[in-house]
């Protein structure tokens, strides 16, 4: 191959093709020859020609001038590609495509797979935490129970992680039933706790505070009986 026109087909501009694009688009509606004439279009758009007719399209693409011409208004009629006017400088007006309609449908359907995924990532965390609580309370929860447990999601937006540390805590503590859950979830809320981390940290801390050392506990117990000096018998 002549070297000359080696460099001169790499040095051409390339079309750049989003591969959300090419992972999506026969889930947003768009057949194979739907997505080659858009590419095209873009392409054209690319090298400044904002309003390639069927004609030109057609010398691209395997179909005829009058295909090309359907297959552009079935893509308008979809929502996939836009035909607008605008004013140039000389005040003339003139007609051009944009695939901005493309885009926009592209961005909202990973935008919903995304919260899609979260929901079902949402959905199976719960899912562990209820099955967490039961194995904690070796039984399954009461339909009260169930219901607190999701009220702390849904009302007081308390994450599973931070749950899951207050069941830590209560099994710990030796008390564990859900009011002593609940309190301490409203403790942690009124002291600004939103980790698992900071959520352990106040608890160290809480635990250490009522429950002093052995040293300072006997010390607290001899301050407490009346002293007695041999000194002072009579």
């Amino acid at each position: 191959m002549d070297q000359n026109l080696l460099v001169k087909w790499t040095t051409q501009k390339h079309i750049t093709i989003p591969s959300l694009l090419l992972q999506y688009y026969h889930r947003l509606g768009l057949k194979e020859e739907e997505l080659v004439a858009l590419l095209h279009v873009q392409a054209f758009i690319d090298d400044g020609d904002g309003f390639p007719t069927p004609e030109f399209l057609s010398e691209r693409m395997s179909y005829s001038m009058n295909e090309c011409a359907e297959l552009l208004g079935r893509l308008i009629r979809k929502g996939f590609l836009t035909l607008e006017k605008k004013w140039d400088e000389q005040g003339i007006l003139f007609e051009y495509y944009t695939l901005e309609p493309l885009w926009h449908r592209l961005l909202q359907f990973v935008k919903g797979e995304e919260a899609q995924l979260e929901e079902k990532q949402k959905e199976n965390q719960e899912g562990l935490l209820y099955q967490r609580f039961e194995e904690e309370f070796c039984r399954p929860l009461s339909p009260i129970e169930a219901e607190t447990l999701g009220m702390w999601i849904d009302q007081d937006k308390h994450t599973v992680e931070l749950i899951t540390q207050a069941l830590r805590e209560a099994v710990v503590s030796g008390k564990l039933n859900f009011r002593y859950i609940d309190r301490i979830l409203f403790e942690w809320k009124r002291n600004g706790v939103k980790t698992a981390e900071q959520a352990r940290t106040h608890g160290e801390k809480f635990r250490k505070y009522q429950n002093p050392p052995k040293q300072e506990q006997k010390r607290a117990k001899a301050e407490s009986y009346p002293s007695f000096s041999w000194l002072d018998k009579s």
